[in-house]
């Protein structure tokens, strides 16, 4: 995990370099040469999200916050002289829902088979918490109001995120004799491989509310409860 993400940081890094020689162009037909402009194409997008599992079991009990990050980079694909490009990125995609009075537990005999569990916590933990870090790319098809500059006017994006699945864990935390206890699980075995979701942006310059929707489930067939997780929230651009 910590090899992929100094990977990614390298590649921002080694992009944007690249992305900032390339050469700009003139505001208008009238401008003196020294006026050019390079409006910004949403080279770079960051999401703070809230999320949550809108469908699930009504014996699986969570939390009323979660929260998601998204970090993508991006690369945008004018089409012709129009409003609309394409867009295609690699990034990361965490996210962390908190379960309710419950805990999960990961079954590999018996008669229950490899299945994943949701039941009743008897520890009394101050926090059960669930994460998920997917290798995720996003593709879009996107509106910009003021083509000139980005930065500025109304903006839109319909798309699909294709993610695969890095990590997946499960942190408990109780008090022993005073003293804070931390229990991590990690484990990739009951989780689909893949995950799929279907987004949409609005916005005003730099700003955008975002939305996600997962067409996939969680967990792999049989091995869990279906779940379908939603994301809500902003979404940073202006690179």
């Amino acid at each position: 995990m910590r090899r992929i993400l100094a990977s990614m940081a390298l590649l921002i890094v080694s992009l944007t370099t690249v992305h900032a020689q390339e050469t700009t162009e003139k505001v208008n037909a009238n401008a003196v040469p020294s006026a050019l402009s390079r409006p910004s194409r949403d080279f770079v997008m960051i999401d703070f999200l809230y999320n949550t599992w809108i469908t699930k079991p009504d014996s699986v009990k969570i939390k009323s916050f979660g929260y998601a990050f998204n970090g993508y980079l991006c690369y945008d694909f004018p089409i012709k002289k129009t409003h609309l490009s394409f867009a295609a990125g690699l990034g990361v995609n965490v996210n962390v829902i908190y379960l309710n009075n419950q805990v999960m537990r990961f079954t590999d005999t018996g008669t229950l088979g490899s299945t994943v569990r949701f039941i009743a916590d008897t520890n009394n933990y101050k926090r059960n918490k669930f994460t998920t870090t997917y290798l995720q790319a996003p593709f879009e098809l996107r509106y910009f109001g003021n083509s000139a500059n980005r930065n500025k006017g109304f903006k839109a994006a319909l798309g699909v995120e294709v993610g695969v699945l890095l990590g997946a864990h499960t942190k408990s935390v109780t008090s022993v004799n005073g003293n804070s206890v931390k229990y991590k699980t990690d484990t990739k075995r009951y989780l689909a491989p893949w995950n799929f979701a279907a987004t949409a942006r609005i916005g005003w310059g730099n700003f955008s509310l975002f939305g996600s929707y997962n067409i996939t489930n969680v967990f792999k067939d049989k091995a869990g409860p279906t779940i379908t997780p939603l994301a809500l929230g902003l979404c940073l651009t202006g690179l």
